[in-house]
């Protein structure tokens, strides 16, 4: 969860999607620190949808909205300002399915491991597809947490 909440200074109020949920990680823990940001889970697997919606009245989140869908059957097309995802594909898988969902110069968030350098490297022909600038690799949470702990995020803007 403390990876989760290393992120929640990147995010900025408006609209947030966070693909492929399933635990809630990031979305439920960003949603809990932010409650400036309105966050849209997106999962497409019911009883997970189930465990989420549960957490969200549990937790009382009202910025919080649970979508059973995968990413690109959700039609949230050009509708976020972020979108966020952790532990769902490579780069060049996720890259296509997120980035379409962004508004013009919304921002790409999503948590990657320590071979995040091999992935942008393997993704650069999508990159250019979906023209994202600024691309950028942020290490969060160094002295905070162990070095093998540390939380990487690619982030990006949709041209």
């Amino acid at each position: 969860m403390l990876n989760s909440a290393l992120v929640a200074p990147l995010m900025r109020p408006g609209r947030v999607g966070d693909v492929g949920s399933g635990a809630g990680l990031p979305g439920l823990v960003l949603a809990i620190i932010r409650p400036d940001v309105s966050f849209t889970l997106i999962e497409p697997m019911e009883r997970r949808i189930a465990w989420l919606e549960r957490q969200v009245d549990e937790l009382e989140l009202a910025n919080v909205t649970v979508m059973r869908a995968r990413a690109e059957e959700s039609k949230l097309y050009g509708a976020l300002d972020q979108v966020t995802a952790r532990a769902v594909s490579a780069l060049r898988t996720l890259i296509p399915v997120t980035a379409p969902l962004l508004k013009a110069g919304g921002e790409l968030v999503l948590m990657k491991g320590a071979g995040v350098d091999g992935e942008i490297d393997a993704a650069q022909k999508v990159i250019r597809k979906y023209k994202l600038r600024d691309v950028e690799v942020l290490v969060l949470g160094e002295g905070v947490v162990s070095a093998t702990e540390v939380t990487r995020v690619v982030r990006a803007t949709v041209g």
